[in-house]
């Protein structure tokens, strides 16, 4: 495969897509929620070492990114709830892509 030529601007793709889900953890916490909406609880015990202020800093920059939505039940005690976007869901693909590279890498050794 042959890769495309680009510009290497301040709007090209891959910073895009850098600036929306680099990190250590933002992949990580979409990938959670691919299947389910999740608690916040529920969240961080699934995304193993993430502290809770880390992942409530990542959780409101994705919902400003509009990858997820925080669904407020208005309940008392509150009820939270965060699951993925239209837009948000587009990059379960991409993760998949980057599990079969690390599983390539790895194999080569």
């Amino acid at each position: 495969m042959v890769a495309e030529q680009m510009e290497i601007s301040a709007k090209c793709p891959i910073r895009t897509t850098l600036e929306m889900l680099g990190g250590k953890w933002r992949l990580l916490i979409i990938y959670q929620l691919s299947n389910n909406k999740l608690r916040f609880g529920d969240l961080k015990r699934k995304v193993t070492g993430v502290s809770e202020k880390m992942l409530v800093q990542e959780l409101k920059t994705l919902i400003d990114n509009g990858l997820v939505e925080r669904i407020n039940y208005g309940e008392v005690p509150p009820r939270v709830e965060y699951q993925l976007t239209e837009k948000g869901k587009m990059a379960i693909p991409l993760i998949a892509e980057m599990r079969n590279f690390a599983v390539k890498y790895q194999a080569v050794g």
